[in-house]
């Protein structure tokens, strides 16, 4: 039984959609046992809607709440019984195999960081969302957590990448590109033009160059390098124009009467191939590089997003991805600690 932590006091829908994810992810998997970490009162008062194996969730006491305007570090330090930190020292103490919130994302970064630590020789640990793609999905490394990475740490982030769309995707040498304004090699800023090379040298990855932002809906790379500022730029465009072509197809499909007779007729090829491109199906950002499982969803996530979330945790455990990178990075590990 895999047990995961999960925030019930964090995001836009808390508790009501977390708690309804955490039903609908152990009743579809009788593999997953959950930990709802908040006010017991509160998500007492949720669960009694939903019918599930008791034995699967339980509730973790955690009274306080860190919200998101408020200061990372100083809300880790100080609220000690807050469901994120709660949750984080489940991990940290081995009684939890995963942590997922939605809550605030950088009291999730800073207390990953802080609570669960990261992998020695990892300088910056990334936040890696799947995104949906034409061949199918792209791990998209860094989306938020380091707005001011250097090439080193983009390297690792590659290196890390690689690791999981290996192991936890299933693709064999997953092809490595960096994103750039073209795909020139001396094409770029500063950041890319001093990455680009370092890449190219790193031997174990496979590094097919740079990758402009409109080949990435095609499934141009399996890992897509960049800052995250870069990055999360990439996510939000990617999720707007995304809801806004859905909104733009459905309003055309019921504007006369013709198009509504033809949406009857397409509308399980056209609800296939829209579920294809849901970013929520393939769940949260796991934060790569610390010595146990975060996970950051969305602040807006549904109860879909929060079950996705929670599964995607079984197969990060069961290919034992922190332990790989570990491996991966301990060279560098030991050459630090002898400088």
């Amino acid at each position: 039984m895999i047990k995961i932590a999960v925030d019930a006091m964090g995001g836009d829908n808390a508790p009501g959609e977390i708690v309804k994810g955490a039903v609908q992810a152990v009743n579809e998997r009788k593999d997953i046992a959950v930990i709802l970490t908040g006010r017991t009162a509160d998500i007492e008062k949720e669960l009694v809607n939903y019918t599930y194996d008791k034995a699967q969730i339980e509730i973790r006491e955690a009274p306080e709440v860190i919200e998101t305007g408020e200061p990372p570090v100083n809300a880790i330090r100080k609220k000690k019984d807050s469901s994120i930190v709660v949750g984080l020292n489940l991990v940290k103490n081995g009684e939890a195999d995963g942590f997922v919130s939605a809550g605030s994302s950088g009291a999730v970064l800073v207390g990953g960081q802080v609570i669960v630590g990261r992998i020695k020789g990892v300088e910056r640990p990334p936040l890696a969302p799947l995104i949906p793609t034409e061949k199918g999905v792209s791990l998209l490394i860094d989306c938020g957590a380091n707005v001011d990475a250097r090439p080193s740490h983009l390297v690792q982030f590659a290196r890390m990448g690689s690791l999981y769309m290996k192991y936890v995707v299933g693709i064999e040498n997953p092809r490595v590109a960096i994103v750039n304004i073209g795909a020139e090699e001396e094409k770029g800023n500063a950041l890319v033009k001093e990455t680009f090379p370092l890449l190219k040298e790193c031997p174990d990855i496979n590094f097919t160059g740079s990758i402009e932002a409109r080949e990435i809906p095609h499934g141009g790379a399996d890992v897509i390098v960049c800052e995250a500022f870069v990055g999360n730029v990439i996510l939000k465009l990617y999720e707007g124009v995304g809801a806004t072509m859905l909104s733009m197809v459905k309003k055309g499909l019921m504007s006369t009467t013709r198009s509504k007779l033809g949406a009857l007729l397409i509308k399980p090829a056209l609800k296939a191939t829209m579920k294809s491109f849901d970013a929520s199906q393939y769940g949260g950002a796991p934060l790569l590089g610390l010595k146990g499982l975060v996970v950051k969803t969305h602040g807006s996530s549904k109860a879909n997003e929060v079950k996705n979330s929670i599964i995607q945790c079984i197969s990060f455990r069961e290919q034992e991805i922190s332990d790989k990178i570990r491996e991966c990075f301990a060279p560098e590990s030991n050459i630090n600690e002898q400088n």
